[in-house]
């Protein structure tokens, strides 16, 4: 059995085509990129984070502040203890120490809410095919927390 020089071509194509697609796929399974946050009493986008894999457990570092007046002064965390207080907001990592529990599901670390400088247990969940991320700050067991959602900026 013969194959075409013309089948051979298309089938070169479509495997290439996988190839250079699977990057993309890739980075829709993992929670690694830029998430926008959405305000809870707003319902508007609040913040840019990127979320990056640091020595296999993800670490979230507020890129931007969103819908903030360019007149006012930058956002600094004045609850916040210890060395993060009255940092700016902008570059301060408030999420760190998830590891993958399998799956979608990150969880065993921990985030900051800068607006009240408390820190909370943390997990992280993947839905839509990786374009939501749900975020669940939790004290002592997760049933006693609130989830945010924050949406992949592409």
């Amino acid at each position: 059995m013969t194959i075409s020089l013309h089948s051979r071509a298309t089938a070169m194509i479509a495997v290439l085509s996988c190839l250079a697609a699977a990057p993309a796929l890739a980075s829709d399974t993992s929670p690694v990129g830029r998430w926008i946050t959405i305000s809870e009493k707003t319902h508007q986008p609040s913040g840019v984070i990127e979320i990056k894999l640091d020595h296999g457990a993800l670490k979230g570092t507020v890129l931007q502040l969103l819908n903030r007046p360019a007149s006012l002064p930058p956002a600094i965390c004045r609850k916040c203890d210890g060395p993060l207080k009255d940092q700016p907001i902008t570059g301060m990592t408030i999420m760190w120490g998830l590891t993958n529990s399998g799956g979608a599901v990150w969880g065993n670390g921990s985030i900051l809410d800068p607006n009240s400088g408390d820190v909370y247990s943390a997990k992280v969940e993947l839905e839509d095919g990786g374009q939501k991320l749900l975020v669940r700050g939790y004290l002592g067991i997760s049933l006693l927390g609130r989830t945010q959602e924050w949406v992949r900026q592409n």
